[in-house]
This record gives structure tokens, C-alpha cells and sequence, in this order.
């Protein structure tokens, strides 16, 4: 079964909801995987795990490390708000984002490893410990992630780095959030903190090569 490339996500909740609404999913059962619905549908995994992560926010699915994700209920009259927010945060806009983002931010990176004060670091470990604090809560992280990526721009002394950075966040925000789900909370606790740690030990090749890294990744997945 192949899905069209129009509104990809929103194909994917509507196959999602149909299986939930006409129990061919039911309250226990285990759905497929994110690498199964991708074969299954045609689609990349980027947008079938931004599709998932709707129904986890509404509490209709619920997803276990190392298990999978299950049916936790059938109550789907929260589902309409949220899909309006989906058809906004288009796949190859947020790549697009994030191609710009891998422009300036490894320089950024490689400024700050070289010119971050003590009190820099100290704001940029706050917002990976918010990070932590905030696994599973996909609004929270999203924020403390974008606060930590500011905090580097601001660190290299760039004002046009900075304002730059700063202007694609503001104009994005709600968009952002779901980079979440393409990032996973794993994988981004990972390279805040191999990038914090380049920066704070002065490592300046090292800082630059792990936000390359983080970037690419991102974009990887958005295929």
C-alpha cells in the first residue's frame, strides 16, 4: 500500500486513525514499528514518527523503550487540534531549516570553544540538565534544546551568528518541536553533550565536527 507525496504526515494519521477507530488496532495490541509503517505506506520514517508522536501526545498511543509502541485507548477527540499543527511543520521545510542551521552553527561552535567564559558553559550545562529533565515531555526539551543551540551562538561572540540563530527560532518555534521526534531525546542528550564538553575543554575542531554531526544527522533522517 503506497501513499501519495502530498501532505505525507497527514496520510499517515489518517491511516493511524482509521486502524485505531476501526479496531483493527485495539486497547493492548502492539502497532508496527516506525521502520514497518515506512515500508508499509511508502513514506520516509521521519514522517511516519512525526505521525506517531500525535497520537503519543494525545495519550492514544504509548511508546516503550526496547518494546515498541501499543494502544493505550481509543479516545481521539483531541486528535484535530494537533493535526493542524502537523500540516504547518511540513518535512522539507524543517530540512530546509536545518540545511541553513548547519551553515552557521558549526562555526558558531568553533568561535565558542575558543571564546566561551565560565559563565557561558555554566548556562550551557543549565540547559542540558533542562534537556534531561524534560525526556518524554517533547514541548519542554524543545525548548531547553533551543535555548542550549542560542546560548552556543551567543558564546562565540558573533553578534551576527547569534541574531541570525536567533531569528530562525522565533520564526520557526512551533515548527521546532517536532524536530524532536527526528531527533529522538537520546540522540540529542548525546551531542549537547559531547558538544558541551568539546567547548568547555577548548576544543575547537572537535566542537565544530560534533555539530556538523548533530546537524547532518537531522537532515539524514528528514530523506
Amino acid at each position: 500500500m503506497k501513499i501519495m507525496r502530498l501532505s505525507v504526515v497527514q496520510q499517515v494519521i489518517e491511516y493511524i486513525r482509521k486502524c485505531v477507530e476501526d479496531g483493527s488496532w485495539k486497547v493492548g495490541d502492539k502497532i508496527p514499528s516506525e521502520h514497518e509503517l515506512t515500508e508499509l505506506l511508502g513514506v520516509s520514517r521521519a514522517s511516519a514518527r512525526v505521525a506517531i508522536q500525535q497520537f503519543i501526545a494525545i495519550g492514544v498511543l504509548e511508546s516503550f523503550h526496547g518494546k515498541g509502541t501499543f494502544v493505550r485507548n481509543k479516545d481521539l477527540t483531541a486528535l484535530g487540534k494537533k493535526e493542524s499543527r502537523i500540516t504547518r511543520a511540513d518535512c522539507d521545510d524543517l530540512k530546509k531549516v536545518l540545511e541553513f542551521r548547519k551553515l552557521i552553527e558549526p562555526e558558531g561552535c568553533n568561535l565558542a570553544a575558543q571564546f566561551a567564559s565560565e559563565e557561558d558553559s555554566e548556562e550551557l550545562k543549565l540547559h542540558l540538565e533542562g534537556m534531561k529533565t524534560n525526556i518524554g515531555n517533547p514541548v519542554g526539551f524543545m525548548k531547553e534544546d533551543v535555548q542550549f543551540h542560542e546560548a552556543i551562538a551567543k558564546a562565540s561572540k558573533n553578534h551576527l551568528i547569534y541574531k541570525s540563530l536567533k531569528q530562525v527560532f522565533d520564526t520557526t518555534e512551533k515548527d521546532h518541536t517536532y524536530l524532536v521526534d527526528v531527533f529522538g531525546f537520546k540522540d540529542g542528550i548525546y551531542y549537547h553533550t559531547v558538544i558541551l564538553k568539546a567547548i568547555m575543554e577548548k576544543d575547537a575542531k572537535n566542537a565544530r565536527k560534533y555539530m556538523i554531526e548533530h546537524l547532518q544527522q537531522a537532515i539524514d533522517r528528514m530523506e
